[in-house]
This record gives C-alpha cells, structure tokens and sequence, in this order.
C-alpha cells in the first residue's frame, strides 16, 4: 500500500468551539475550508499531517480514546502562552491538563484538553533525544 496522505478526522460536538481551539488557541493554520455554511468542515496543517474538523458529534460523548500529539518548538512558550489566554479568560482553565515537564522517556510533554475532552499533547524534543538524530548516520 502506498499512502499519499493521511488525516486526523475530528467530529466535535460543538464545531465552533473546535474551531477556536484548533485555530485561535493552537494557531494552526488553515489548508482549506470546504462544504455549505451550515456544515463546513475545516482542515488544518499539523505539522507533517493534517487535522480536519467536519460534521458534529454529540454533546457528552467522548469521540474515542484517540490523542493528538502536536510536536512544538518550546513547550514552556506555549504554556506561557496558553497561560495567557486563560487568565484573560478566553480559555477554560481546565483545558491545560498538566504543564510542561520532562518525561522519563527524554521528550518535554505538556498535556490539554480539547473542548469534546480529547487529549491532545504539545511535545517539544530536546536538542539531544534520539528523535533529532538522523540514525542512517
């Protein structure tokens, strides 16, 4: 099998909450909008992937057990950021789970909560893990 591209399909119970978090919260930028206005879906770049919101979930009901895993450049700016947005009140204080720290695995994790409740984690990978390293030499 070939794969030409890959997404994460999110259906989110409120989908302009989703869309604030993914785009004003997060930051992540646009690759296209599609559908009529009372039902457009969003995709967003994520890095190396995409993320597209579209349809709506219902309300209370956890999509699944699924993470997003967001690789950023400094997981304390980001918490810095964030921390921001919550004390001007333009994000719950719930949804930051856990601020950054330094995992026993070698990656700087912070953890938070999107407004249907999935995890999503910013990763920032220090200069010296494994992951930075080429390992072809």
């Amino acid at each position: 099998m070939e794969v030409l591209t890959s997404r994460l399909l999110i259906t989110p119970a409120d989908p302009a909450a989703s869309r604030r978090f993914y785009g004003e919260v997060l930051g992540l930028a646009v690759a296209r909008e599609f559908g009529p206005p009372e039902h457009q879906g969003i995709v967003y770049f994520a890095g190396g992937g995409f993320l597209e919101l579209s349809g709506r979930g219902e309300a209370g009901v956890p999509a699944s057990t699924l993470r997003l895993w967001l690789q950023v450049r400094d997981a304390a700016a980001e918490y810095a950021r964030l921390q921001v947005l919550v004390r001007a009140g333009e994000l719950d204080a719930a949804a930051v789970v856990r601020e950054p720290r330094l995992e026993p695995w070698g990656l700087i994790e912070m953890w938070l909560r999107d407004p249907d409740g999935m995890a999503v984690a910013l990763v920032e990978v220090p200069a010296e893990h494994p992951l930075r390293r080429d390992p072809r030499g």
